[in-house]
């Protein structure tokens, strides 16, 4: 069985299985990977396929596995492929700021008829030199937000760190922008965009009043952006249950965040920027969770908007 045009022979980014001996195949070690099933076979299989049954594979280690097969990661090869796990469909884990992208390209082309509809002959001047609206152009901010960040997030994703990006909610024409699943929980992550606008936290009441936290961002009240993740959040933890952690975050991009500090808790949201993100997914921590089986059930759950 020799390797065709179909394959690409590689180091194995993540643990996993060999399709024809059931060998385990150690992560960094070379394999064949076969593009059209998203599987891969040890190099012995590629030379000699014909192993009797029961007869010991010479690709096969004698000594255990070095990774549980209740948590290894499914093979991947290929730079943003996505990871099938043997004998089951390949995830689909979402496009980062398509729906926002959409959007705006529906906006931008309405927007676009309209101006041409009404002045059939200088249309194309006028769009040419005017500006777009702002209702329409705050959904392209948005998508450049979403873009950018669930590619990092992409670049970080690992056995331990996997993704979901633009997840519809069912039922309703709202979506969940970006998921992180981790060793000790889940993360619903909703980014904004306000450059150069600062997000702040204004505490109100106190002994003789309820107590109230307002976010602003710019000195404006922005309290509903905070609704819609803990919204988020109770949904996401109906599906793993009670035993998974949750939190959600608001992560603002190109926000005026102070040189010290700056980051903040409301309501049990975390409010932050991209950077403080990044090394709160990725702090090492010991393995509590089936990362792998918890990544799926979540995105069966809530498929790509």
């Amino acid at each position: 069985m020799s390797e065709g045009p179909d394959e690409k022979r590689a180091k194995l980014r993540y643990a996993g299985v060999c399709r024809v001996c059931e060998a385990e195949l150690a992560a960094r070690v070379e394999a064949i990977y076969e593009r059209s099933t998203k599987t891969v076979r040890c190099l012995a299989c590629s030379i000699d396929p014909l192993v009797e049954e029961g007869a010991p594979h010479p690709s096969r280690d004698p000594s255990p596995p070095l990774v549980e097969r209740s948590a290894r990661a499914e093979p991947l090869v290929e730079e943003g492929a996505p990871r099938p796990s043997r004998n089951q469909d390949p995830l689909d884990s979402g496009t980062p700021g398509a729906s926002a992208r959409r959007e705006y390209e529906r906006r931008r082309a309405k927007d676009e008829a309209k101006v041409r509809e009404k002045h059939p002959k200088l249309g194309g001047l006028i769009l040419a030199l005017s500006d777009e609206r702002q209702p329409t152009k705050a959904w392209d901010t948005g998508a450049i937000g979403e873009e950018r960040l669930g590619q990092k997030l992409n670049e970080l994703a690992s056995d331990t760190l996997r993704v979901l990006h633009d997840r519809r909610i069912p039922g309703t024409r709202a979506n969940i922008d970006h998921i992180a699943v981790t060793s000790t929980g889940v993360c619903v992550i909703d980014p904004k965009r306000y450059p150069s606008h600062r997000p702040t936290l204004k505490v109100e009441g106190g002994l003789l009043r309820p107590r109230t936290e307002k976010l602003l961002v710019g000195g404006r009240d922005r309290t509903n952006l905070v609704d819609g993740v803990l919204k988020q959040v109770g949904l996401v933890r109906a599906i793993v249950g009670k035993g998974v952690p949750v939190t959600g975050v608001l992560c603002f991009i190109d926000a005026d965040w102070p040189l010290i500090e700056g980051s903040f808790t409301t309501r049990g949201v975390e409010v932050l920027w991209p950077k403080k993100l990044y090394s709160r997914l990725t702090v090492p921590e010991p393995l509590q969770l089936n990362v792998a089986t918890l990544h799926r059930s979540i995105a069966e759950a809530l498929p790509p908007a």
